[in-house]
């Protein structure tokens, strides 16, 4: 039943964390932020983890450990609710739009005013209106919210795994405890899949649905504006995890000891780990009770061996920027997905779901397999997981070679007249088929001309018409049209950004398949490496080591990463959408080729760096090997010369004394 109850809490608070990752761009959007912030909004997780990982991990094993999970399940849920309560008072999702209507829905003003002094001031008032309530609306940012939310998670997902894992290999048979963990484990790989999977199905939904008509919505979920019903996930997943929390309430403080537990072969650490049972008084042997003050002073000394070894140094910063790595590309992969192929929010949270994640669990399984079948030591541990690491980053640099066009935008990336070249000015957004009309650069409305270029706003393409409605509006008489189309007299400009180019379209499947096989190959080594930590360190070093372990890498990894990825990412922008009050929004359009290089090359760049560190780390390895095996050589003879020296001496003893006293001696000092 524990094992059940630990397994539904690891599947909830990773489909919660998964479903964090699918909702990137729907925040960015929403709040109208930068994606470094989203780097911090997602690292927070880690920032409240930390700070109560070692009081939980200490103190939590002295108390009634099901409970203090359920405590931390109920936080992790109240922190997801938190994350999803500013939708709730942050009022509807406005969008910037150049569509205005008239009082007869019939009839619509022309998308291109003209710059008269009426004209003018009958512009001007919705912006003067939308000013309106600003003060209240900046005078908080909704984000931080989302960010107290994830951290409340982060503080509650603390004691989940310490203590679920503790509580399980001290009540359960030697032979049953790495199943019910291997269990634990793989249940907890299934959760990405149903997060991301929520996530594609929220994201295929409107941010407001129930209070607005979609019929005046006028973009679509391809829209660099659309943002989908992101909190209903949130309040989902907030659901389950409280649900999960429900069977520890009914769970005891301990189970009876497993008679196995009680032999005598189990080594001093077993005995010491699992000695506060009050069932295990007079089985072992009675130790001394804990001093504070000795544990402090054998500390430092402790510490000071630990890193003293070089190779767990070594394995220790290889990991650490091989994670960076790994969590800074897959946080933003869905993004780049979005825009680099032009693939919507709910389909790239799908693929993720559905392809990326299996192949990472599947490879992560198949390198257990691999490793127990060949039964690898230390040495070919090391290699495998080099060896897989190594061929999934060759792998990885083909897809510098799938990369798709920037879309056309006049003024962004070609010219009015449909000469390709990029601009960062919002002065190039202004042409003379335009200057005529009033136009904001601010907005960003887009619409598809029959020449097969986006036009950041009716306005900007110089239409001076317009019939239907919704998203079914046609925009007429679009004079900037006229400058590159074959066919003038058909001067039509529909909503919303034009489609991306057949080729683009027909590389997106290759890089699926391409992204399988590199995650899958790359996920082989994954257990083979965990294995080399554990292996290259004494055994009274390992709980130490694995502490510190977790502490790096989730300090120097998980929680840099997402901000400074997200960073690098902005600096790739070309046009940023506007807040309602002023200031900059989310960036509404990416430079494709310079978003390509900067996300591949900074997480192939920190991965080649962690292969020159392999390259020292195999050498202190291999002289790690040698003097283990020469120490072996030199204890197993010593052992040898005392047994012979014993032997001799008992034939000594049992001349002189009964020979039942010398064997117990002997058999004792053995």
């Amino acid at each position: 039943m524990f094992v059940a109850a630990l397994s539904f809490a690891y599947f909830a608070n990773a489909l919660s964390g998964s479903y964090m990752k699918s909702t990137i761009t729907q925040l960015e959007r929403r709040f109208d932020i930068p994606s470094y912030l989203i780097g911090i909004i997602d690292g927070s997780f880690e920032m409240g983890n930390l700070l109560v990982i070692a009081f939980v991990s200490y103190f939590g094993a002295k108390f009634h450990r099901p409970k203090i999970i359920a405590i931390g399940c109920i936080l992790m849920s109240f922190g997801t609710f938190l994350i999803a309560m500013p939708h709730f008072i942050i009022g509807r999702y406005k969008i910037e739009t150049s569509v205005r209507w008239s009082v007869n829905s019939t009839n619509n003003l022309s998308p291109c005013p003209a710059s008269s002094e009426s004209t003018r001031a009958v512009i001007l008032v919705p912006i003067s209106f939308l000013t309106v309530g600003c003060e209240q609306d900046s005078s908080v940012s909704m984000w931080i919210y989302v960010f107290l939310g994830n951290v409340l998670r982060g503080i509650g997902e603390t004691p989940v795994q310490p203590l679920g894992i503790s509580y399980i290999d001290d009540y359960a048979q030697s032979e049953n405890a790495a199943l019910y963990i291997g269990c634990v484990q793989t249940i907890s790989i299934i959760g990405p899949v149903f997060g991301y999977l929520l996530g594609s199905l929220c994201a295929k939904i409107y941010v407001d649905i129930g209070y607005v008509d979609m019929e005046t919505v006028t973009f679509t979920p391809g829209d660099a504006r659309w943002v989908g019903a992101w909190w209903l996930g949130y309040l989902i997943a907030g659901t389950i995890t409280l649900m999960s929390a429900v069977p520890f309430w009914f769970l005891p403080k301990s189970l009876p000891m497993p008679v196995d537990k009680h032999d005598t072969s189990c080594t001093p650490e077993h005995t010491r780990f699992i000695k506060d049972s009050p069932t295990m008084e007079h089985k072992f042997r009675p130790e001394e009770p804990a001093n504070f003050h000795q544990m402090a002073k054998k500390f430092v000394p402790t510490l000071r061996s630990l890193l003293g070894n070089p190779v767990y140094i070594t394995f220790l910063c290889v990991t650490i920027i091989q994670f960076n790595s790994l969590i800074g590309m897959v946080t933003y992969k869905p993004k780049y997905i979005e825009q680099h192929y032009g693939q919507s929010t709910s389909k790239a949270n799908f693929v993720m779901g559905m392809i990326n994640i299996p192949a990472v669990a599947l490879g992560i399984f198949s390198g257990g397999v691999v490793m127990k079948k060949f039964k690898l030591g230390i040495m070919g541990a090391a290699k495998f997981a080099f060896g897989t690491s190594l061929l999934g980053y060759f792998l990885s640099l083909f897809f510098f070679a799938m990369g798709c066009e920037n879309t056309n935008v006049a003024g962004i990336t070609v010219s009015y007249t449909g000469v390709e070249g990029l601009s960062y000015q919002e002065q190039s957004l202004f042409s003379d088929c335009n200057l005529g009309c009033l136009c904001s650069r601010r907005e960003w409305d887009p619409v598809c001309g029959e020449n097969g270029i986006t036009y950041v706003s009716p306005c900007l393409a110089g239409c001076t018409a317009s019939s239907g409605s919704g998203r079914n509006m046609v925009f007429d008489n679009c004079r900037c049209v006229a400058l590159v189309d074959t066919q003038p007299s058909n001067l039509t400009a529909t909503l919303g950004q034009c489609p991306r180019r057949d080729s683009c379209d027909k590389i997106f499947p290759y890089f699926l398949a391409l992204s399988v096989l590199s995650s899958f190959i790359i996920s082989l080594g994954g257990t083979p490496g965990f294995m080399l930590l554990v292996r290259c360190i004494k055994p009274e070093l390992k709980s130490l080591a694995l502490g510190i372990y977790m502490l790096a890498t989730r300090t120097l990894a998980g929680i840099p990463a997402p901000i400074y990825f997200g960073a690098i990412i902005d600096t790739t922008c070309l046009k940023w959408g506007n807040k309602m009050c002023g200031g900059r929004g989310a960036c509404r359009i990416y430079n494709t080729s310079a978003y390509r290089i900067v996300y591949l090359g900074l997480t192939l760049g920190l991965r080649t760096v962690s292969f020159l560190l392999c390259i020292s780390g195999f050498a202190l390895l291999k002289r790690h090997i040698k003097r283990e095996e020469k120490n072996a050589q030199t204890n197993g003879s010593g052992e040898l010369e005392s047994l012979r020296k014993e032997e001799n001496s008992s034939i000594d003893c049992e001349q002189f004394i009964p020979a039942l006293d010398c064997n117990s001696d002997r058999e004792s000092h053995l």
